[in-house]
């Protein structure tokens, strides 16, 4: 395919929201050739260019031959970063398009723009620099790109799934001092607080401000807040471990919010609920806020048409989060890694 068109004669132009159509067609063949999982449509994309963080005109390169998008990458910026200014790179090159030095010319860009991203915000430039890369764990031809242009894997991912074909499962009690409701906008605000609580001490934890808190977990197209729980907290609660001010005024001690995959269910033909945010504020711990959760969601997706229940952890969760899931009954689906290169590396040739 392209075959008489050289690599370097591609047209390079960012990405557009005309873009989405050539986009999808790319994603779904990357998706059939690597075996990836990922489904997709064009609304998705359009997110993507749409984050008002996000410049496409010079955050997104795409690699065109005439119409056809044969190659991209995109670069997230990581405002309000805290320990390091980790810059995500997305990066995909048709199959059919593949061992042209393409790959490399996507990296190079996008080392290139997350050194000027790095450089120019006062705030980040302040922060160790690095840019994130990532891939399914089996994809032998992006670990060896990515060693050639000096990344380092640092972080894997498991994709686990729980089917919904057996007994409905008997609800767990909320801890004391806590009741279980159905997610609500009103809540926003304090689950967001609780998210950026729980999840501090996370590795690659980014704060959510409230823009990013709307574009991308409540005002996400794959948002179901139906499906969503909440464990807030009793009004009066006397609780010597939760109350100082810092923690007493909050609504949320934990929360689970689902999405779900509209092209993934076109795909498929099989609907899933995704816990996309799971998480506990820190002086609620050890106390099964997470299981009284995840056993409701488990209760009530069947109920709701799912087949199915996903999530996706990181294997070295601090809260032993893998182990709990294992527990709960999900299996691994699928495996994914992270990719690091410092980006006060010298460039490799």
């Amino acid at each position: 395919m392209g075959g008489q068109v050289p690599a370097e004669s591609l047209e390079a132009r960012p990405l557009r929201e005309d873009s989405a159509p050539a986009w999808l067609e790319l994603h779904h063949a990357v998706e059939r050739a690597d075996a990836t999982g990922e489904h997709a449509d064009t609304e998705e994309f359009l997110e993507v260019l749409a984050d008002p963080k996000l410049d496409p005109d010079r955050d997104s390169l795409g690699l065109w031959d005439g119409p056809r998008l044969v190659a991209y990458a995109v670069l997230h910026t990581p405002h309000g970063a805290l320990d390091a200014a980790r810059f995500q790179g997305d990066a995909q090159v048709h199959p059919g398009w593949r061992h042209r030095g393409i790959g490399d010319r996507l990296f190079a860009w996008l080392e290139e723009r997350a050194q000027a991203r790095h450089a120019a915000d006062a705030e980040l430039s302040g922060l160790r620099g690095e840019l994130l890369l990532e891939g399914m764990a089996d994809q032998e031809d992006l670990a060896k790109l990515a060693e050639r242009r000096g990344f380092t894997p640092c972080r894997w991912w498991f994709r686990m799934k729980q089917p919904l074909d057996g007994g409905r499962p008997e609800p767990r009690p909320a801890p004391e001092g806590t009741r279980l409701v159905t997610y609500e906008a009103a809540y926003s605000e304090a689950t967001r607080l609780a998210h950026n609580d729980a999840f501090r001490d996370h590795w690659n934890f980014t704060p959510f401000d409230e823009t990013d808190w709307q574009t991308w977990v409540t005002g996400a197209k794959a948002f179901r807040p139906a499906m969503s729980r909440l464990l807030v907290t009793d009004s009066g609660v006397a609780d010597e471990e939760v109350a100082d001010e810092e923690v007493a005024d909050k609504e949320v001690a934990a929360y689970l919010l689902a999405e779900e995959s509209a092209a993934e269910t076109a795909a498929t033909g099989s609907r899933d609920c995704h816990v996309g945010y799971l998480g506990t504020r820190r002086a609620y711990r050890g106390r099964g806020a997470a299981p009284a959760l995840l056993r409701e969601v488990l209760r009530t997706a069947r109920d709701a048409g799912y087949d199915t229940v996903s999530l996706t952890v990181d294997t070295a969760n601090p809260s032993g989060a893998l182990g709990f899931y294992e527990e709960s009954g999900f299996v691994v689906e699928r495996e994914t890694v992270t990719y690091t290169r410092p980006l006060d590396a010298s460039r490799p040739s």
